[in-house]
């Protein structure tokens, strides 16, 4: 994860810093023409290396990734890609924060550097207390908007289920600001429901209704429903010129993350 991400977020090389007059000693390839031209006089362009980059997790918290039909919940595996990803961002020198969000946000960390940083965002990670209650992405990315400065990695984490309207426009807010990565976390019963005969309970995780079912009726149109659904989420993303990536808490998300840094590379090269 270390070298993927690296190889990837890392060594972007120098930015332009200012201009300053030539002298014989300068590499004659570093002189600015079109302001040499302007300004009458032999300009050379200055750069310094690239400060260290922020990562910013933008955590979803709400009841519906407190569940699991495997032995894992979606918020456990949530968790376990997050540690993953900052234990890499942290050891690269670059900076980490955070915000968990439901309807509004739980608990925030702006970006820093530093092992106990890491600690600090696993201990608020396993820590139940933060975890349940509705969901409204549309307030999580205002607050990103309105918290994070500019020039900074948003990985936004998510089922992306109980989406509002008007969600949209935010993620390409977002995105249009920062470098935006989505990544739905779904298990394996929010794409398909249990093959079985015989009647079903489904509970709608945030108002807590309840409703019986027969899944053998319904379940290719739920699959149809679902697959249309992550289809349109796909597309409000790579519309908005962000990456995406689909994730299942019963396969291992190390290809497919380090599948989006080789994707990554090929682009921004």
């Amino acid at each position: 994860f270390i070298g993927s991400y690296t190889s990837v977020f890392k060594g972007r090389g120098l930015v332009f810093k200012d201009y300053r007059p030539y002298n014989p000693n300068d590499d004659a390839a570093m002189i600015d023409w079109k302001a040499s031209v302007k300004t009458k006089k032999l300009l050379v362009r200055e750069f310094e290396e690239e400060r260290n980059l922020n990562i910013f997790f933008l955590i979803d918290v709400s009841s519906s990734m407190v569940y699991g039909s495997i032995d894992k919940l979606k918020m456990e595996y949530a968790g376990e890609l997050i540690a993953a990803l900052s234990y890499s961002v942290l050891n690269s020198g670059d900076s980490v924060g955070f915000a968990m969000f439901s309807d509004k946000i739980i608990k925030s960390s702006p970006p820093a550097s530093g092992i106990i940083e890491y600690h600090n965002l696993i201990k608020t990670l396993v820590d139940p207390k933060y975890y349940g209650g509705k969901y409204d992405l549309n307030e999580a990315l205002k607050f990103t908007l309105a918290f994070l400065k500019e020039s900074s990695i948003v990985i936004l984490v998510s089922d992306f289920i109980g989406l509002k309207s008007g969600w949209e426009r935010y993620v390409k807010m977002v995105s249009k600001r920062y470098d935006l990565i989505g990544i739905m976390v779904r298990d394996p019963r929010d794409r398909a429901l249990p093959d079985y005969s015989g009647q079903a309970v489904l509970e709608d995780p945030y108002s807590g209704r309840q409703i019986l079912v027969r899944p053998e009726l319904i379940g290719e149109e739920y699959k149809r429903h679902i697959a249309k659904q992550e289809q349109q989420i796909r597309d409000v993303f790579i519309k908005a010129y962000a990456d995406f990536l689909e994730l299942y808490t019963d396969k291992p998300f190390v290809e497919p993350i380090t599948s989006l840094f080789i994707r990554r590379a090929a682009k921004h090269r």
